[in-house]
């Protein structure tokens, strides 16, 4: 499918989503699986369409590096269960932004580059609002039902693999050191999470996107749902 037309068709099906609250669309997928930027073509769509965005990530959502690596630093079940701090993630930002709500949210709380707390402004969604929210683990059990609409980016880790090691390089000091981690950390724990959770099911939308520019695109529920877009158990 011709890559603009596939974002169009996802961002036609969240336009018109109606919600007394604001719509929040999750854009899950394995590191390094294109989620991001298929995030950012999301929000880019959808301004548009005349809608107000907020774009936030679970990279605002680390917990203190002491935490993620209780368990060691290669360790896979921390990577999947002690990274990202889902209890602030849904009390600063998916539950104030979703039904009865204050609509009033942080979309940060921790820089993990820096290894500090954000204090990140408090601001006000406006009406018909969208966010776009991308990150790892985020149709897990503790946030699934947060999401008005979800799409799951479904690449294969020979290809996630091999995008890390041009693109983590710098994080890690060295192409064998990317290696490593995607190895021994990162992808174990994101096969942990696939066999646990299943995204794809609970997923509105599958995007393909071995190839980016050839992507393909399956529907599981275009019409998103009064409570989650995946809060269902395939």
């Amino acid at each position: 499918m011709e890559r603009e037309r596939l974002v169009s068709e996802l961002a036609d099906a969240i336009d018109e989503l109606r919600r007394d609250h604001t719509v929040r669309v999750a854009v899950d997928g394995v590191g390094a699986s294109g989620k991001t930027f298929l995030a950012d073509e999301l929000a880019t769509a959808l301004i548009a369409r005349g809608r107000k965005v907020i774009r936030a990530s679970i990279d605002g959502f680390h917990r203190p590096r002491e935490m993620r690596h209780a368990r060691g630093s290669t360790s896979p079940e921390g990577y999947l269960d002690d990274s990202f701090d889902y209890g602030a993630l849904a009390e600063r930002l998916l539950e104030p932004l979703g039904p009865g709500g204050s609509g009033r949210y942080r979309t940060a709380v921790f820089d993990f580059r820096s290894e500090s707390a954000v204090e990140s402004p408090e601001l006000t969604a406006a009406p018909g609002t969208v966010l776009v929210f991308d990150g790892v683990f985020v149709l897990r059990d503790e946030l699934v039902g947060h999401w008005d609409f979800a799409v799951f980016v479904d690449t294969g880790f020979d290809v996630t693999l091999e995008r890390a090691l041009e693109r983590d390089v710098r994080l890690f000091g060295s192409r064998e050191a990317t290696r490593e981690r995607y190895e021994r950390r990162y992808i174990p724990g994101e096969r942990l999470y696939l066999e646990r959770c299943r995204p794809r099911e609970r997923a509105n939308a599958v995007v393909a996107n071995d190839e980016p520019a050839d992507a393909g695109l399956e529907w599981r529920n275009r019409q998103g749902s009064e409570k989650a877009g995946g809060n269902r158990r395939g």
